[in-house]
């Protein structure tokens, strides 16, 4: 099953999760010296980025600059899907909220300053009223 494609489906029915921890992006050009257990996302090709719980980082002495939280979408999502990022991320800037965003095979994941995290989930909980 690829996932749901319809934009007004997809909005009402993501319902997401707040994921506990604090989470980080750190860069790496050694990625064979890390545990790739300990990783929640690696991508890019300049050097490695990392999304790692913060605890992980600071074991590995990876710098960081930004403490985010992590929030699930549960919804099953296409890839092909079009709107849902720009609606959930409009509607987080429009309260001055950073989101960063990694879409999976599964779900779309968002990363927003911790400071944010009760104010991004009433926001993206508001979509399923």
């Amino acid at each position: 099953m690829s996932g749901e494609k319809n934009l007004a489906a997809l909005l009402k029915s993501m319902k997401p999760k707040h994921n506990l921890g604090e989470f980080v992006f750190c860069k790496t050009t050694h990625l064979e010296q890390i545990n790739l257990s300990q990783i929640i996302m690696t991508f890019e090709e300049e050097s490695t980025t990392i999304i790692a719980k913060k605890e992980v980082a600071d074991q590995l002495n990876l710098d960081y600059s930004y403490i985010a939280s992590w929030i699930t979408l549960t919804v099953h999502s296409s890839l092909e899907a079009v709107g849902l990022t720009a609606a959930f991320s409009n509607a987080l800037a429009k309260n001055g909220i950073s989101c960063n965003v990694v879409a999976a095979y599964y779900h779309d994941h968002i990363f927003v300053d911790t400071k944010d995290t009760k104010k991004a989930m009433e926001i993206l909980n508001k979509f399923s009223e």
